[in-house]
């Protein structure tokens, strides 16, 4: 095998002008990244210990390392090595410690540099990352020597880090801790490489940095900067946990830093002299203590609630949980002002509501018992008006409100009524406002009928069960459903305020887990759904008349509240809680209306534009096969015009790269080619079908474009869903026998030889061997059994074509 290759890249590297000299490094990450498949054993050792070897020279003379570009792209090598081979492979290189020193040496120093090249920092900490999760799984006697180095690059990184405080507050530089995320991942794997001198050291200069903060008054912007990397640090270690094998004594410690994390929180909230960086950090920390010692996972006996309970008299869960709940409640109340504090602080609560065991201690407690009962713009400002810019984070709050409420409600109607009053109070005063003719503050009430909906379609998600969400339904409806009509007769052309009113209604009309099952007497069900037509058909009416907007709003304006509208129509029409025949049996247009208002907007969307958007094709397509399926008579019934363009969607859809597109695309196809297939049956039978006829010849040249698409995509592309398309093949072939015979004779005429068009000849054979001219279960059944068949003859066949004539 010939190395040649490798050592000329590296011998340029050192030739070449320092301009040019990056561009060989990036050749050796390429050559580098060459897949190790390629190589067998030996051959593969000789490939790697040549890399080491150039690396090692590079290490041991890095003065050209000083250039930025070289520095970026030799860390890029270095990170390429691990990612590609096993440390039981690195260990057996020639001059294996001598490499590692370098590395751990080189590495220290530019942990360092702090401001040389931070882009960079990440692929170093990736390798040493990587070296230290093979640890478990390494096999080789050879001593790998992480236990060494690992400790010197862990502190080299944590100290690092904190001398950079003082020099971005006082240069005013970017501050490394906003880009840190990764990074503390990284270190708390490395970390966990004995993990005994991570924690004394975590340690030591927490306390050393506490110390000093209670007793200095002049440096403490600089150690509060350094506390902050501190929690965050101490919160990545312990979150570091879970990938490891662990002991008792890793829980002690553990127990140890949280401890002293908590303290300092309480110290600080004593002092209200907390920042917004050091209460992310505080909320960063609480996460991470979540994920790995609260739940069903935790073992009771865990050694770190027993330090816990010496120190800060925690003896159990449920006393953390409390703490933990009264700084989400903090923040909830004096953070207002802060988005980015809201947002995490919400998604942390969010976090802790859905455990099973710990959502169950919290409803216990006081401080939740007070969430249930306040939350007010009075209790809480971020829901108060004008709090916050963005609104979504209200969503996340009542959804997990909503989980809370859930635990024990059952059938307690007054209970539900004492929650939702606040949000009633709201609703009744800005029903009373937009019904009016003089609506004062007309910005201000948009935002509070914004927030509402975002606070209601986390409730809605909340109600998980047939009891809860009956209440719920009987709340809002019918004495708040016509707000949702008037506020889009009002402001359709407000794409803040319609989509939190169609997403609400999109979660309102969704029969997750079986929960709208009304009672045999109950009308519910086609209530909800004529409220659910009244919407879709009051916005799309008014979208409509607003025409296209520019191209750069045209997703934001008109596309995404389509694709919303789409999603409400698909959930209701799959609900199975509305008996579809009863409205054209009472005449009643609702079903009639929402249908007639999906085909114009459809219509109003180019079809370059349904494919381009992955959103809007996902919930185009999903009402597609819905309506194929159990509406099939009113696809089937639209204008040729009509017709033709869904068909065409099809069409692009099937050659989609999104899986979920081209599956849903075959469903749709095989339920409309099952339906007019078996009409046309009927006919011969003697049922007049003529317009079927005429559909079917009308757009004769589509089907069989699908068909031909269909076919090759089967047979000679890599089909990830070769099920789903082997479904609407058999009724394509039935439909067009003659263009499938001609396809066939295409294919076989295309062979270079007799034998070989002997054999394609005889593989579509088998495929329609047993095969009956009908759309039974059992027969597509065989049929996609022979398409598999067939389709490994047919790839068999031109691989032996491809042989031959490279022969």
């Amino acid at each position: 095998m010939d190395m040649s290759t490798v050592q000329l890249f590296f011998n340029l590297y050192r030739s070449l002008p320092v301009s040019l000299a990056p561009a060989c490094l990036s050749c050796l990450v390429q050559i580098a990244s060459v897949r190790r498949s390629l190589f067998n054993n030996q051959e593969r050792m000789k490939f790697l210990n040549e890399l080491v070897q150039g690396v090692r020279q590079i290490l041991e003379s890095p003065q050209s390392l000083e250039e930025v570009n070289n520095f970026h792209e030799f860390c890029r090598l270095l990170a390429r090595l691990k990612s590609n081979y096993q440390l039981g492979e690195l260990v057996k290189v020639e001059g294996y410690p001598r490499f590692i020193e370098l590395i751990a040496k080189f590495t220290v120093t530019s942990l360092q540099m702090w401001q040389f090249s931070p882009n960079s920092v990440h692929y170093l900490l990736s390798l040493w990352q990587r070296m230290v999760a093979s640890v478990p799984y390494m096999k080789a006697s050879e001593p790998h020597l992480l236990d060494t180095f690992c400790p010197e690059i862990t502190k080299s990184y944590i100290t690092s880090r904190l001398e950079s405080v003082p020099v971005v507050l006082r240069d005013g530089l970017d501050d490394p801790l906003d880009d840190a995320g990764q990074q503390l991942e990284q270190v708390a794997t490395i970390g966990r490489c004995q993990y005994e001198k991570t924690c004394q050291l975590l340690i030591q200069l927490f306390d050393d940095c506490v110390q000093r903060f209670s007793n200095s008054a002049t440096e403490r912007a600089v150690l509060e900067g350094q506390l902050t990397w501190l929690v965050y640090l101490i919160g990545a270690v312990i979150g570091g946990r879970a990938s490891f094998a662990n002991t008792d004594e890793h829980d002690l410690l553990d127990g140890d830093m949280i401890c002293r994390v908590v303290q300092f929180m309480h110290f600080m909230e004593d002092k209200r002299a907390s920042s917004e960086k050091l209460d992310l950090a505080f909320l960063n920390f609480f996460e991470q203590f979540r994920k790995i010692y609260v739940g069903e996972q935790v073992h009771k006996t865990s050694k770190v609630y027993r330090k816990l309970s010496e120190v800060l008299g925690l003896t159990d869960e449920a006393m953390v949980l409390e703490i933990i709940i009264r700084k989400i409640i903090t923040n909830l109340k004096f953070w207002a002002s802060s988005e980015t504090i809201i947002t995490k602080t919400l998604n942390l609560f969010n976090d802790l509501s859905v455990g099973y065991s710990s959502v169950r201690k919290m409803i216990k407690l006081d401080a939740v018992q007070f969430l249930l009962g306040n939350h007010t713009a009075e209790h809480f400002p971020f829901l108060g008006v004008n709090a916050l810019q963005d609104l979504r984070c209200r969503t996340t709050f009542y959804t997990a409100l909503g989980r809370l409420l859930m635990v024990d409600l059952g059938e307690d109607e007054e209970r539900f009524e004492r929650f939702i009053t606040p949000i009633s109070a709201q609703f009744d005063l800005i029903g009373n406002l937009i019904f009016s003719d003089s609506i004062q503050n007309v910005e201000e009430t948009k935002r509070a009928l914004i927030g509402l909906f975002r606070d209601l379609r986390g409730l809605a998600f909340a109600c998980n069960s047939k009891s809860s969400y009956q209440m719920f339904f009987d709340w809002f409806y019918p004495s708040y459903t016509p707000i949702l009509v008037r506020a889009l007769q009002l402001w359709f052309d407000d794409p803040a305020l319609t989509t939190a009113l169609l997403k609400f209604m999109a979660e309102f009309v969704q029969n997750r887990t079986q929960r709208l099952q009304f009672d045999v007497s109950s009308p519910n069900g086609i209530l909800l759904f004529r409220e659910t037509s009244k919407v879709i058909c009051t916005y799309g009416e008014r979208l409509l008349q607003l025409g296209n907007p520019p191209k750069e709003q045209l997703y934001s304006r008109k596309l995404k509240g389509i694709s919303i509208c789409f999603s409400i129509l698909r959930s209701a029409l799959s609900g199975n809680y509305v008996n579809f025949g009863v409205f054209r049996l009472y005449g009643d247009n609702a079903l009639d209306n929402v249908l007639n208002m999906f085909v114009k907007l459809l219509l109003s969307i180019p079809l370059q534009d349904l494919m381009d958007y992955p959103k809007l094709s996902l919930s185009y397509f999903g009402l597609l096969e819905c309506l194929s399926q159990d509406h099939v008579e009113f696809v089937a019934s639209l204008e040729p015009q009509v017709f033709l363009f869904v068909l065409s969607s099809i069409s692009q859809g099937l050659t989609a790269l999104d899986t979920m597109v081209s599956t849903g695309c075959c469903a749709t196809l095989d339920n409309i080619v099952t339906y007019l297939f078996r009409k046309l049956t009927k006919r011969k039978s003697g049922e007049n079908n003529e317009r079927i006829v005429q559909l079917v010849e009308s757009h004769a040249p589509v089907f069989q474009q699908m068909l031909s698409t269909v076919f090759n995509i089967i047979t000679f592309e890599e089909c990830r869903n070769q099920w789903s398309m082997s479904r609407p093949l058999l009724g394509l072939i039935l439909l067009n026998e003659q263009f499938f015979s001609q396809l066939r004779q295409q294919l076989i005429n295309a062979q270079p030889n007799e034998k070989q068009r002997e054999l394609i000849t005889i593989s579509f054979r088998n495929l329609m061997d047993g095969i009956e001219p009908n759309l039974l279960t059992k027969n597509r059944d065989r049929f996609t059994q022979n398409l598999s068949v067939f389709r490994r003859e047919i790839n068999d066949s031109m691989k032996t074509n491809v042989v031959n004539g490279g022969l």
